[in-house]
């Protein structure tokens, strides 16, 4: 065996500490920007994303007319603070925010409750889903036509790059959910065993 061999069996024995350094990321993460959502610069950046989606922009009071409201980050504009008040901005986003925590709680759950850590892995990777769905709603995701001659589809703006970085997430989140669920069913059949054996003899 070369030494280029060896190296490759050394990785392929690696696969739990990727698994267990997904769960990680996966967990600070969520734990991180979920609870960037209780400052407001934030919460006025996913303005444009939740505006422009069918499925979202119930929750604001005025989603048509956001882009004459919108903060750059770390600026104040107390009118467009005062509107993005009325436009219930700030709620939707501290909930939220509130959600994607405790999807990371549950992820973190997995050493002792594994079967919640499943259900909150699967519930990343419907909310990974729902967040790709805004390449196809949000025309903020694409470089603008500003004169370069570089704008539009597949051109990427920051607000793009941010989204399309759930693919990875959607990705770490069913390879968590899988192990998850796998160590969930060798613990419940751990304790089916245990409950066999103690039934008395007899007992069918």
């Amino acid at each position: 065996m070369n030494r280029f061999d060896t190296l490759l069996a050394l990785a392929a024995r690696l696969d739990r500490v990727g698994i267990t350094l997904t769960r990680i990321g996966l967990v600070v993460v969520l734990v991180w920007i979920g609870g960037l959502k209780a400052y407001n610069y934030e919460d006025e950046g996913i303005v444009p994303f939740v505006a422009n989606s069918p499925l979202m922009s119930f929750f604001y009071a005025d989603p048509g007319h956001y882009k004459a409201h919108m903060n750059k980050e770390g600026e104040l504009v107390p009118a467009n603070r005062v509107w993005h008040e009325a436009n219930r901005t700030y709620p939707f986003a501290y909930g939220l925010g509130s959600v994607i925590v405790l999807y990371g709680v549950l992820i973190a759950l997995h050493p002792v409750f594994p079967r919640a850590a499943a259900v909150g892995s699967f519930l990343v990777a419907v909310m990974s889903v729902a967040t790709l769905s805004f390449l196809v709603t949000t025309p903020e995701v694409w470089v603008p036509d500003l004169g370069s001659g570089e704008h539009g589809f597949p051109l990427l703006s920051g607000a793009g790059r941010l989204v399309v970085k759930d693919a990875i997430m959607l990705g770490a989140a069913v390879v968590t959910m899988a192990d998850s669920a796998r160590a969930a069913l060798r613990s419940r059949g751990s304790a089916g065993a245990t409950v066999v054996e103690r039934e008395p003899a007899g007992v069918a």
